[in-house]
């Protein structure tokens, strides 16, 4: 029961990797379905992917026919996962208590904005309100003249939706060591702080304080692609190792005995010096010249992709990462899945369902007898396909 996209991700990692993903839908569907492009105005582009693999019914859960079938649904199931807020599930009556009582085991998971505990748990939340909350955005301005700006993907969805996979699945072990089913709480916000101050924290961490919240290699304006004689580069050269060849590749030239450079607490000290000196002697040459001393010296570095490089960069052609099929759907170009397993690898499923593409199928899985499908989808607690 999750709409938009971190939920519906989480799911999809789920659902690649082997699960019978049940997606359960309002009469008016994912708000995500109707998002172009694509030839079919139920179902775009964003929806069908993030959705694949799954099955869809649709439930009107304001009734009470469409609750019970749920929860006759999930008498079998192993996890439930939802999008809404703690107040709007309690009001449909399928809390963690309903759901227990259905199947005992149950792992049941709240992802929503907020932790429940805290005042801002009936505050509604999408990416973009998490990165403002979260300190992402103002670390951004940082680096853009004191501008205020969002990260250019929906970082914090996808990484909520993560925390959520593998919260679900450490629940998930602890019931075959335990037996015992739970509840789990992924907040968004939460989520998001803990994820922005891996790093960030730094003096911060001791009490008093050693430093103010803050990774400055990070945050130095300086740190930005390289411009080199034609274009741009991306590098990192980071450790002793690595300097030590860079400096050897150019000849240990004069500046390099500049003490700065000596350490990483040295580097660190004086992050901004450091980068900017080594912004100035990057446009020294071209970018083919400092990617082949780059790969000579073993210093990561790579070139400035753009998305569109990505559908035919030759690395992920020839691991098979995009993988080309046909669905109900037209042609599709699905990512492939980024984790590699020796016995039991994932595998895409169908493009994103219809909605209620499986309602019929699913109520009867779940038991009930012809008539009494027939009688929800007569009184609208449960529907099919137009």
């Amino acid at each position: 029961m999750t709409s938009v996209l971190m939920g519906p991700y989480a799911t999809q990692i789920f659902a690649d990797l082997g699960a019978d993903v049940i997606k359960v839908e309002s009469p008016d569907g994912d708000t995500t379905r109707y998002l172009p492009p694509g030839p079919d105005p139920t179902r775009g582009g964003m929806f069908l992917n993030v959705n694949r693999g799954k099955r869809s019914i649709v439930l009107d859960l304001k009734q009470p026919a469409a609750r019970d079938a749920l929860l006759k649904l999930a008498e079998n199931a192993d996890v439930f996962v939802h999008s809404m807020r703690a107040q709007a599930i309690g009001r449909l009556g399928l809390d963690y208590d309903a759901l227990k009582a259905a199947n005992p085991k149950i792992i049941y998971a709240n992802l929503y904005g907020f932790a429940r505990s805290g005042p801002y748990r009936d505050y509604p939340a999408y990416d973009d309100i998490v990165q403002a909350a979260s300190g992402l955005v103002d670390l951004q301005a940082r680096l853009s003249g004191g501008v205020p700006s969002y990260l250019g993907t929906v970082v914090a969805d996808k990484v909520a939706g993560l925390t959520g996979a593998y919260a679900i699945i450490a629940a998930l072990f602890a019931r075959e060591r335990t037996g015992i089913g739970q509840e789990v709480e992924v907040p968004m916000f939460e989520t998001l702080v803990s994820f922005t101050m891996v790093e960030h924290l730094c003096g911060s961490l001791f009490d008093p304080p050693q430093g103010p919240p803050e990774y400055p290699r990070v945050t130095s304006a300086a740190r930005r692609p390289y411009k080199t004689k034609d274009g741009y580069v991306g590098v990192m050269i980071y450790n002793d190792k690595h300097w030590r060849g860079f400096f050897a590749a150019l000849g240990d030239p004069d500046w390099s005995k500049d003490p700065m450079f000596a350490t990483m607490r040295t580097r660190t000290e004086n992050i901004g010096a450091v980068l900017a000196r080594l912004a100035l002697v990057m446009e020294e040459r071209t970018t083919e010249e400092w990617m082949a001393l780059f790969r000579e010296a073993h210093i990561p570095a790579m070139a400035i992709n753009s998305t569109e490089d990505l559908l035919h960069d030759p690395h992920l052609v020839e691991t098979g990462f995009w993988q080309t099929r046909g669905t109900d759907a037209g042609t599709l170009r699905f990512p492939g899945i980024p984790t590699g397993f020796s016995e039991t690898p994932g595998a895409i499923g169908e493009a994103g369902p219809r909605l209620g593409q499986h309602s019929r199928a699913l109520l009867a899985e779940a038991g009930l007898r012809e008539d009494e499908i027939a009688a929800l989808i007569d009184s609208g607690a449960a529907r099919e396909p137009a």
